[in-house]
């Protein structure tokens, strides 16, 4: 019943940028952490982004200046905005909700992924 959807992924040129979504539903509440992965092909997946319901957000060090990440206002919705993009952000993103509820324990869902191809 739980779904997160991505999108806004596609092709884009060096220097570009980007603003990926995550659409939830199936849930009624607002989960503890929401982040960004990527994978690119041949590699391990990696973390991007997150963001928490305290309002604590975290970067990648690498990817810091370039990424950002927020929530929309029922903190069902993370954002990724991605600029200064270069060929080796290609990769397909996913979007992670997880935490804690005292009656279910913890939970872990994941999207199917969107596609960002940086190329020229």
């Amino acid at each position: 019943q739980v779904q997160l959807v991505e999108s806004g992924g596609g092709l884009v040129q060096p220097g570009g940028s980007l603003k990926l979504s995550c659409a939830a539903s199936g849930i009624n509440f607002s989960p503890g952490f929401m982040g960004w992965y990527r994978q690119a092909p041949g590699k391990q997946r990696e973390f991007v982004a997150e963001v928490t319901t305290g309002g604590y957000t975290n970067v990648a060090d690498s990817l810091k200046g370039r990424f950002t990440i927020s929530r929309d206002n029922a903190k069902t919705m993370p954002y990724l905005q991605m600029n200064s993009l270069k060929p080796e952000d290609t990769a397909v993103y996913y979007c992670n909700a997880r935490g804690v509820r005292e009656q279910i324990g913890p939970y872990s869902y994941w999207g199917q992924g969107t596609q960002v191809t940086v190329s020229s």
